[in-house]
């Protein structure tokens, strides 16, 4: 699967920066420290906070495919959708549709995000929680990043937005890892997205977006709900439905496949 661009990912997410952040670059030992002040002071624990920078390092990988992302769309998009809107995928996602209905109708009722669109961004990000939602752990992922001075306060904030996940007892540490620029789950949130539109809709009083599949689709949809989708509205190119849809992934090809995806769905 490949990530949407840290750019894309990152440039809506001013509200998760720290008030005060720490100092990028030098001693990594002294930057988690700071980081440690900051987090404490945003109500994250004592004992969250060293048990998740306890031993973590920054990681050269992470820094490294930071700075491929620019490259990420390069194909057409006939070309990007063709490897991602197959007919095995579309089998699967209908079969699951129909395995969800009474779910799937729930989320659109409240949110008015069609159920196709949902199931699409579910199939393309993680092939339904069945493929790739990363191995990393978010907290040295985000602290690498952080560390990094391009875009240290949006990691940051990042950062202490998994902590806060943590914090919440919505996910134990164990289960924090994702993907190369954190992201986390079956569709793939980043942490202060979590935070922010993360929905408990299984009711057991956590936002669990790696287990639970209510939520999961849920959480969904209301993110795209918050950003002012149009219930009813057509999404296509050029609608104000497809404008919304850059508060998930800024890429006209990206949103462009999804829109495919649920079309097919839909036949």
């Amino acid at each position: 699967m490949i990530r949407r661009s840290l750019a894309v990912l990152l440039l809506s997410l001013a509200s998760a920066l720290p008030a005060q952040a720490a100092k990028c670059g030098g001693d990594f030992s002294t930057f988690i420290g700071a980081m440690s002040r900051e987090a404490q002071g945003q109500g994250v624990s004592r004992g969250v906070i060293d048990q998740a920078f306890a031993g973590v390092a920054p990681d050269p990988a992470v820094l490294d495919f930071d700075r491929r992302q620019r490259y990420t769309f390069r194909k057409s998009f006939e070309e990007y959708a063709r490897t991602r809107v197959i007919p095995a995928r579309i089998k699967r996602a209908k079969s699951l549709m129909v395995r969800h209905a009474q779910l799937l109708a729930r989320i659109e009722q409240r949110s008015g995000v069609p159920k196709e669109l949902v199931m699409a961004i579910w199939t393309l990000e993680t092939d339904n929680g069945g493929g790739d939602m990363g191995k990393l752990p978010v907290v040295r992922t985000l602290a690498t990043l952080a560390h990094d001075c391009r875009r240290t306060e949006l990691f940051q904030g990042e950062l202490i937005a998994a902590l806060q996940i943590v914090q919440r007892g919505d996910l134990p540490l164990r289960d924090l890892v994702g993907a190369f620029a954190g992201e986390i789950g079956q569709t793939q949130f980043l942490p202060s997205s979590y935070i922010k539109y993360g929905v408990d809709f299984d009711g057991n009083g956590h936002v669990d977006l790696r287990h639970s599949v209510p939520d999961v689709l849920a959480s969904t949809a209301n993110l795209l709900k918050v950003n002012g989708w149009q219930a009813g509205a057509p999404f296509r190119e050029g609608t104000a439905n497809f404008q919304v849809m850059r508060e998930w992934n800024r890429s006209e090809i990206y949103r462009k496949t999804m829109v495919l995806f649920a079309e097919r769905l839909a036949e």
